[in-house]
């Protein structure tokens, strides 16, 4: 593992790459960052920096949760990033396009925990994560694209994982407490820009069912001692593919059973 200072370091030239709105530097870059485990500790960096503009962690955002998106990944396995709390929006939202280098989106089901994920209750299965959910929503995960072009596979990841895997936010949908009479895996997604369809998927895209995220979320955070705590928002996972935007558009994402989300870009 890489000394904490070179983390540090990282963290923090990478951030000024963000504040100054530039591309960020690929990674492994001047610091030899080239392990997943590392990229994550120059997030917990990273994110202690940004909470600074945009309060403190609220909620996470799951990336690569199929297995095709993880082949491109050079990465066997999900990868988590931080909803901060001025950045979680409820529908219908506006956002500036200038405010971002390039703005998108992802259609995503969302869910709020009603009560606590401990560490000591892993490892956590589907249903016993299911317990702790208490609404549900359709949602934008809003996306901000500052990666390098021209990188691809893992070095894409880690340079991704490092800056929190691209993530702007997001907005949510109006919540569905009695969700669990819905058939979450067979919901349908589709998102919508300016009256056009741009993409549908179903919630069994995100490794077969939206909860089976939220598991894995709970297990990696409770082998580093950390839990869920009630009132966090995670976004699951991408069921249709990124769409970016442009002044004037009208943006809409609907699932089945959990009705809609909107974005207006100015």
């Amino acid at each position: 593992m890489l000394s904490s200072a070179i983390i540090v370091e990282a963290a923090r030239s990478l951030f000024a790459e963000y504040q100054d709105g530039q591309p960020f530097t690929a990674l492994p870059g001047p610091w030899n960052i080239g392990a997943i485990d590392e990229a994550y500790a120059v997030q917990r960096e990273y994110l202690e920096l940004l909470a600074e503009e945009q309060g403190q962690v609220a909620g996470y955002k799951l990336a690569y949760t199929t297995a095709a998106m993880q082949q491109q990944a050079g990465w066997t396995e999900p990868c988590a990033g931080a909803l901060m709390s001025t950045t979680i929006y409820q529908s219908p939202a506006t956002l500036k396009s200038d405010a971002y280098r390039r703005l998108g989106f992802e259609c995503e089901v969302a869910v709020r925990l009603a009560s606590d994920l401990p560490p000591s209750g892993a490892p956590y299965t589907r249903d016993s994560v299911a317990g702790a959910v208490g609404e549900v929503m359709a949602a934008f995960e809003v996306i901000d694209m500052r990666l390098p072009e021209g990188v691809y596979g893992l070095v894409r990841t880690l340079t991704s994982v490092a800056t929190n895997i691209s993530n702007a936010g997001a907005i949510l949908g109006p919540p569905v407490s009695d969700w669990r009479s819905l058939d979450l895996a067979a919901a349908k997604g589709i998102a919508t820009v300016n009256g056009e369809e741009v993409g549908s998927g179903y919630g069994s895209d995100v490794m077969g069912h939206p909860l089976e995220p939220l598991a894995w979320l709970a297990n990696k955070l409770a082998g580093e001692g950390e839990g869920l705590p009630a009132g966090t928002v995670v976004i699951t996972g991408s069921i249709v593919p990124p769409k970016f935007q442009n002044k004037g558009d009208r943006a809409v994402v609907s699932i089945d059973g959990l009705g809609e989300a909107t974005l207006n870009v100015e």
